[in-house]
């Protein structure tokens, strides 16, 4: 069951929102060369329980740190670590928090130092293709009109979209109906109604959408080990334009 939110569901919403995209502008400015993934980790974690919020992937599911962090080939879902960045990286990071009882979630693609033409093409078009799929977030529109503006962009530039994880409701709970597929038909699924929240996130490779589990279990990669890049926004759905919560 799809749970419409109030407005005052709403109003809550964005301030575990607006943590996390002050989260992710903290760490923009501290990812470069030399930083291990951990201190990324702790630096985020220190400024949402500052803010009187809670990391919302820490523990869940067993899930041991702050930010979901994946460097390179890594998809989503990596642990972070002792690895060092280093120049010509590109992370992404996926960040959560929860505040009155609601949660937000977000995630970025950033590049380390001096990265090559195709990594920072992959992060323009993987954000961009977010984009698209927000502007499809209207009333009266259906499900997989989001998730086809996000494939027909992505796909427009030569990259994949990665089949196996997609975006979500959220509210009360991190991942709520329904599940947002980053590809597909159009004029499927359920109506886009006022008071839904999702978070919407895409998932671009260089190279072929497929996908696997590393030994951690956890870390997803790219199955043939090309870049793979991720943007989420966490969207609440009104009577006009879609209201981006995660943007400050």
């Amino acid at each position: 069951m799809i749970i419409i939110k109030s407005e005052r569901e709403i109003e809550l919403m964005k301030t575990a929102n607006r943590i996390v995209a002050e989260t992710h502008a903290l760490l923009a400015e501290r990812v470069k060369p030399g930083i291990t993934t951990i201190d990324i980790d702790r630096i985020a974690e220190e400024y949402i329980l500052k803010c009187g919020a809670t990391p919302a992937f820490k523990g869940y599911n067993g899930f041991p740190a702050t930010v979901c962090i994946a460097v390179n080939e890594q998809v989503v879902h990596g642990i972070p670590g002792q690895r060092i960045l280093k120049d010509g990286d590109i992370i992404g990071l996926d960040i959560g928090a929860v505040k009155n009882g609601y949660y937000g979630d977000a995630a970025r693609t950033l590049p380390v130092g001096d990265v090559s033409p195709i990594a920072r093409k992959l992060i323009e078009v993987t954000k961009d293709s977010l984009n698209q799929g927000i502007a499809q977030a209207r009333v009266g529109n259906r499900l997989t009109d989001i998730s086809h503006a996000v494939q027909q962009y992505a796909e427009s530039y030569g990259f994949s979209v990665v089949r196996q994880y997609v975006g979500h409701g959220i509210g009360r709970k991190m991942h709520e109906a329904p599940q947002v597929p980053n590809y597909g038909v159009p004029g499927r699924g359920p109506r886009l109604k006022k008071g839904m929240a999702l978070a919407i996130e895409p998932m671009i490779n260089v190279g072929g959408w497929e996908v696997k589990i590393l030994s951690d279990r956890w870390t997803v990669v790219t199955a043939d080990g090309s870049l793979s890049a991720h943007y989420e926004d966490t969207i609440a759905i009104t009577d006009g334009d879609p209201m981006i919560l995660t943007r400050l």
